[in-house]
């Protein structure tokens, strides 16, 4: 029964992967479709289902919107939207189409307790609405006028946060213009009667220039369209019109208040504003057949002549949709548990402990399955190799440590390999998942990076060189709180001690990680060389890429030389940690440099507190040995000896 358990929970897990890629069925609005349409974004084509989960990301740090409260509903009032919670889809269509309601939804998230005060918010709440906030949409405005002129490394807590506010209000108002008016209620009806109001607005227009007599109503009705369509022309967030002649310059996309500007210089109504306008409408005057109708015959015209960016359009937003990053965090914390729950009753109970490994060791190799399926579908949708910006980085070192993992369990077999493996890909893709609320996570590449042959060799292998330092900075941790606080250090596994064991396997890991990292930095001076001229220019992120390698080596000279033994390699490894992260993250916010893409605020704390955390690892490493659970208490009778574990033959 023991040997059939690890097999079942793998399938039942393997299962749940697989039920998840049917998508519920849509019953009122269809909202996922309307989702899969092409837009023109960040230089990108992406679907409208891209738009919406990040415009949520940098608005709320979310992709849901939670259901109203009572109170929220009645202070609403007639304009309140439905209490249901809303997908991001939902979200965007009501944002866009029904601008009045979105404007009650609670969607800014305040965490500042001293913005609350100035926007005089109830503190109980964590999110509010454009409405709430709408009264001191001035104040905002003119603080942000203020800290703009303050570098972001020297912003308060407080300057950071309404700067965050001031760019998720703006970005709202934007999204709101995108299809329609923002006070719109029937645009259809507001349509027809501003084309038939052009002949004679044109008219009084040219009279007034001739300084003739004209209607002064219809004038003020006339540029009052006019203004307004000016704003969505110049404002409107994304380009929603691609070019009638199927054209590939991506310059040739429009907004829709482009098109309805046109059409008072004599120009024709697009099919696509027509569509846009029908669907918009029919959402306005709930009517789901005329909308899902309508969101219908526009993608199949829009595939018809853009067959690629739709299709696109809906692999990305099911890509969207099925979020395997995560469901492999979710997986990763639970083979962690299983992991270390081997290694806690390995002692106690041997097969207990072999039941739990090789449950986490098969979970482990399904959940990297699931990664590698999510980094290969960026790769088909980007067009690109897995590392192009900070978070692709991140998922592939996490991938990396991962595989790293599973090939040190299947040699050593004890249950670090599975535990380090699930820890690195648990914390790797939460920094990925931080990194994504500032946008757009397939973003267009910088011209100077725009070469698929260098990403795909430089920066892959260097990230695997960071990936396999990490990986053993990991294991040195491992070792440090295992020698400290429990006596397994000292147990045998096979003819080694678990702290031997350890040794080995940080050993390896820093022998790949050298020449990984040795051989990505040279091919990063030979691209260097290619694209500004010269092969090492002494730039931070050149001299960070140095760094690593030099410190790999010291650690490797350190242990040949005899100067460090177990837990000096070990101590070296950790600061290792430091050395990558600082490569990785650090120079990236400095400012200087042609590896510099900006101070990033939550990022720079995040570095500060691990480097913190991993100082502290160091200072515990140093306590004296007399300090050390695994060398206070004697090693276990030959009794209790682990043999090695093998793998069963097939």
């Amino acid at each position: 029964m023991k040997k059939w358990i690890p097999w079942l929970i793998v399938a039942i897990l393997a299962g749940w992967l697989a039920s998840s890629f049917n998508q519920p069925t849509e019953k009122r609005f269809h909202t996922r479709e309307f989702g899969q349409l092409p837009v023109l974004l960040n230089g990108r084509i992406q679907p409208f289902d891209s738009v919406a989960r990040n415009s949520l990301l940098q608005m709320r740090a979310s992709q849901l919107i939670r259901q109203l409260s009572a109170e929220q509903l009645e202070a609403a009032g007639t304009n309140a939207p439905t209490s249901e919670a809303l997908t991001a889809d939902d979200w965007l269509v009501e944002v866009m189409m029904k601008p009045i309601a979105a404007d009650n939804r609670p969607v800014f998230r305040i965490d500042n307790l001293e913005l609350l005060n100035l926007l005089g918010l109830p503190e109980k709440q964590k999110f509010y609405s454009l409405n709430e906030i709408r009264p001191h949409i001035e104040d905002i405005e003119t603080q942000a006028t203020r800290i703009e002129k303050i570098e972001a490394p020297n912003r308060s807590a407080f300057e950071r946060q309404l700067m965050k506010l001031y760019n998720a209000t703006a970005l709202f108002q934007r999204l709101k213009i995108t299809l329609c008016p923002p006070d719109s209620r029937n645009f259809a009806v507001e349509l027809a009667e501003y084309q038939k109001l052009i002949p004679d607005g044109i008219t009084a227009v040219r009279a007034k220039e001739a300084g003739k007599k004209y209607d002064e109503n219809t004038l003020n009705e006339f540029l009052g369209y006019l203004s307004e369509f000016d704003n969505m022309t110049r404002f409107a967030y994304p380009l929603v019109i691609p070019p009638l002649q199927n054209a590939k310059s991506k310059d040739d996309w429009q907004t829709i208040g482009a098109n309805l500007m046109a059409l008072s210089r004599g120009g024709e109504l697009s099919p696509p504003v027509q569509s846009f306008v029908t669907m918009t409408t029919a959402y306005q005057n709930n009517q789901p057949d005329v909308f899902n109708q309508s969101v219908k015959e526009y993608s199949q015209w829009v595939g018809q002549w853009y067959a690629q960016e739709t299709n696109k359009g809906r692999k990305e937003a099911f890509y969207n949709y099925y979020q395997a990053f995560y469901k492999s965090i979710i997986l990763y914390v639970l083979a962690f548990l299983l992991a270390a729950g081997a290694l806690l009753t390995f002692a106690i109970s041997p097969k207990t402990s072999e039941v739990l490994r090789r449950t986490a060791f098969y979970l482990i190799i399904l959940t990297a399955l699931l990664h590698t399926y999510a980094i290969a579908f960026r790769m088909v949708l980007e067009g690109r190799p897995p590392v192009t910006n900070l978070y692709s980085s991140a998922i592939f070192i996490g991938w990396g440590c991962v595989i790293l993992g599973i090939l040190l369990e299947r040699v050593f077999a004890v249950g670090l390999g599975s535990a380090v493996a699930a820890f690195a890909g648990f914390v790797t893709l939460i920094i990925a998942q931080n990194l994504a609320i500032d946008g757009d996570t397939m973003e267009m590449m910088r011209a100077v990076l725009d070469t698929n042959f260098w990403l795909a060799t430089h920066v892959v292998v260097v990230t695997l060189g960071y990936a396999s330092t990490f990986m053993a900075g990991f294991l040195a941790i491992t070792f440090i709180l295992l020698g400290l606080f429990t006596p397994l250090l000292r147990q045998k596994v096979g003819q080694l001690e678990l702290g031997k064991v350890l040794t080995k396997m940080v050993y390896a890991i820093v022998c790949f990680a050298t020449l990984f990292s040795f051989v990505g930095t040279v091919l990063g001076g030979i691209w260097a060389d290619q694209s500004w001229g010269r092969f090492w220019g002494w730039d931070p992120k050149e001299n960070g890429a140095l760094l690593i390698v030099i410190w790999n080596a010291i650690i490797l000279h350190a242990r040949w030389g005899g100067l460090v033994r177990d837990r000096g390699i070990m101590i070296l490894a950790v600061c290792g940690n430091i050395v990558t992260s600082f490569s990785w993250f650090g120079v990236n916010m400095l400012g200087i440099g042609l590896h510099s893409y900006g101070f990033m605020d939550a990022a720079f704390n995040w570095l500060m507190m691990f480097i913190g955390s991993q100082v502290t690892i160091i200072i515990l490493g140093l306590l004296p040995f007399s300090l050390w659970l695994s060398f206070k208490t004697k090693p276990q009778a030959p009794a209790t000896v682990i043999p090695p574990r093998t793998v069963p033959a097939k």
